[in-house]
């Protein structure tokens, strides 16, 4: 391991302690923000109203050095309100393009399946082709660019399914639950000394790592090794779910390249530079939970998609 790679190291384990000034607890949540930073990846986070999921990304933003923007989805907001929209200007008698909120660094998309499925599908192009196409002309997004999402769950009143497509994007699903007994103790002991959620600064939350150390640390992850019995495994995993009578759909070669980059990342952030069948295993839910479906019967017995990967982990042979 090199200097630079124990200072780009550093750098990303520091977000981890910055977000902590903010946010008690959710650690896995933390965690996989940083993996998705470190993967070039984009993160939804779903919950129930009321346990900091827009505060973890909030939290997320104030910790690195770049630019930041938030929508609030809304059933009324339309896609040019996302992606932008052509402008027309007396005085030139032409048309301009006025970019959208989504040319940042940082995308809070905030309660994302509060709005209907065309305009939650406007991110599709800039998700996975980082660039928007507006009247033709494809307009490239900036460097680095990162959609974090939260996301009520979809039982609520006034939610809508996010499309198939739209979740593949994603990188990785993280479930925000409810804290624990201590944990909310610890939230009410913030607030009880004065803590304000919407005032980060006063918190002591401070801009940690930027572009330089955020490009520094994914070349180190790039160069974390893979062995052929690592990477058969996690094909084997991925085969498993198309094959489960519990799923009408499994997950693609898209998300087992998705689970081995995000393997990689957690590796080298444990201070590895080669993968191991736990690194795999560790993040297999996040990585793969949105990317299945369940048949409706297996549903109604109150299976979830998280009981059949487990599932599935516990029969595919480990290599040694």
């Amino acid at each position: 391991m090199t200097a630079t790679t124990d200072s780009a190291r550093s750098s990303l384990e520091a977000i981890r302690t910055e977000i902590g000034k903010a946010v008690v607890g959710q650690d896995s949540a933390v965690t996989g923000l940083v993996v998705a930073l470190l993967c070039r990846g984009h993160v939804l986070l779903e919950g129930v109203p009321g346990v900091a999921k827009t505060l973890l990304v909030r939290a997320l933003a104030a910790s690195l050095e770049l630019d930041t923007k938030r929508v609030q989805f809304t059933p009324d907001l339309m896609p040019s309100d996302v992606t932008g929209s052509l402008v027309y200007d007396a005085r030139t008698a032409e048309f301009s393009f006025q970019n959208g909120p989504v040319f940042t660094n940082l995308l809070l998309a905030d309660e994302i399946n509060r709005t209907p499925p065309k305009t939650q599908s406007s991110l599709l192009e800039a998700m996975e082709e980082r660039q928007v196409t507006v009247d033709g002309t494809p307009r490239p997004l900036p460097e680095p660019f990162l959609v974090a999402a939260t996301m009520n769950p979809v039982e609520y009143e006034g939610t809508y399914p996010l499309p198939e497509a739209q979740l593949d994007r994603f990188l990785l699903k993280l479930t925000v639950p409810l804290p624990s007994r201590e944990d909310e103790i610890g939230v009410l002991t913030r607030h009880a000394a004065g803590f304000n959620p919407r005032d980060l600064h006063a918190a002591g939350v401070r801009p940690v790592a930027g572009p330089n150390e955020l490009e520094a640390a994914r070349e180190a992850v790039a160069h974390v090794s893979v062995s052929p019995e690592i990477t058969g495994y996690v094909v084997d995993i991925c085969r498993a779910t198309r094959e489960s009578p519990s799923l009408t759909l499994g997950v693609s070669p898209r998300g087992a390249t998705a689970l081995l980059a995000t393997a990689r990342a957690w590796a080298w952030l444990t201070g590895r530079d080669y993968v191991t069948p736990d690194d795999v295993k560790a993040l297999a839910l996040p990585t793969l939970r949105h990317r299945v479906q369940l048949r409706p019967e297996a549903e109604m017995e109150g299976v979830t998609s998280d009981s059949v990967i487990t599932a599935i982990l516990s029969h595919v042979p480990v290599p040694r």
